[in-house]
């Protein structure tokens, strides 16, 4: 426990972006940073001990059913955010776990408001949910094309920078009526390079036991890598608040990132500390009948 709880102090407050910080991700992070003496093997460690706090927390927090956490994991496509949710949630029952990967909106959710496919797919109390990709990509991939506006069938707009604050102001609002009504954000952002990025991508080609991740749209996305490095920046600088703040964590190794990103998880839920219900005297009262009875009910009908 010790040694997390000082992992919890090296590393999760460099990453944590102050709320009013403005952040420009090619100077302030370096995605291969593994925060000085730290090995792979260390950081297993410590993933291996926050899967346990998780189990643990995650039965207290369904047990009080007073909060629910919603995990918000970004980043460029290859970042790795499947492997994240992967290893993060691997000893976490997963009856109290939901995992939501937003793609294209369909029709249906492009007749409501940019924020009901979200609102519809949060965690229940008692519960941890997932976005892998969530609502800010209608602030950075919408912002990067913004002819996807069309298809949100808004009153005539042009989405200058006011239109992009006025969303920005949207989601921290809504994240702070969740946070009011005891959904907890954890939010990381996975921070690669480019040049880790076309490592990873040219692995998926050249295994065939990984050419089914391979996307031809993941390629063209690439072509608009600096754009997104300021939609990344833009949208970190304006949403990292006192009740959601943003993670930046460097993702060029993966070890480093899953154990981090489980470091952060325990921690918010540290702050929690949910408990188990106490009981009161006319339950144990009932369950001290209930045991005599099972004890003397030895006989089969």
């Amino acid at each position: 426990m010790s040694g997390r709880h000082a992992f919890v102090q090296q590393i999760i407050a460099p990453l944590r972006v102050t709320p009013g910080r403005q952040v420009h991700l090619g100077h302030d992070w370096d995605p291969a940073d593994t925060f000085g003496t730290l090995t792979k093997e260390f950081a297993e460690q410590r993933l291996a001990e926050g899967v346990e706090l998780l189990s643990d927390y995650q039965q207290r927090l369904a047990a009080q059913n007073t909060y629910g956490v919603l995990l918000v994991i970004q980043g460029m496509d290859a970042a790795g955010k499947d492997g994240t949710i992967k290893h993060v949630m691997s000893g976490v029952n997963p009856q109290g776990v939901d995992v939501h990967a937003f793609k294209t909106p369909s029709a249906e959710e492009l007749s409501h408001d940019y924020l009901w496919r979200y609102q519809c797919n949060l965690p229940a109390r008692g519960r941890i949910g997932i976005f892998n990709r969530s609502h800010y990509e209608e602030v950075t991939i919408v912002r990067v094309h913004p002819e996807l506006l069309a298809h949100e069938q808004l009153p005539a707009t042009r989405p200058g920078n006011h239109f992009w604050e006025r969303r920005y102001r949207e989601i921290n609002d809504w994240e702070h009526y969740l946070c009011d009504n005891g959904v907890q954000l954890v939010k990381v952002f996975l921070h690669i390079s480019r040049d880790e990025q076309r490592r990873r991508l040219l692995s998926r080609i050249d295994d065939p036991a990984r050419n089914w991740k391979f996307s031809a749209a993941d390629l063209a996305e690439r072509q608009h890598w600096s754009a997104y490095q300021r939609a990344y920046s833009e949208m970190l600088s304006h949403t990292s608040t006192r009740w959601a703040p943003w993670h930046v964590v460097p993702a060029n190794h993966k070890w480093f990132a899953r154990a981090a990103t489980a470091s952060i998880l325990v921690d918010t839920l540290a702050q929690i500390d949910p408990q188990f219900p106490t009981l009161g005297a006319a339950a144990h009262t009932l369950m001290d009948d209930a045991r005599r009875e099972l004890a003397n009910d030895d006989q089969i009908p």
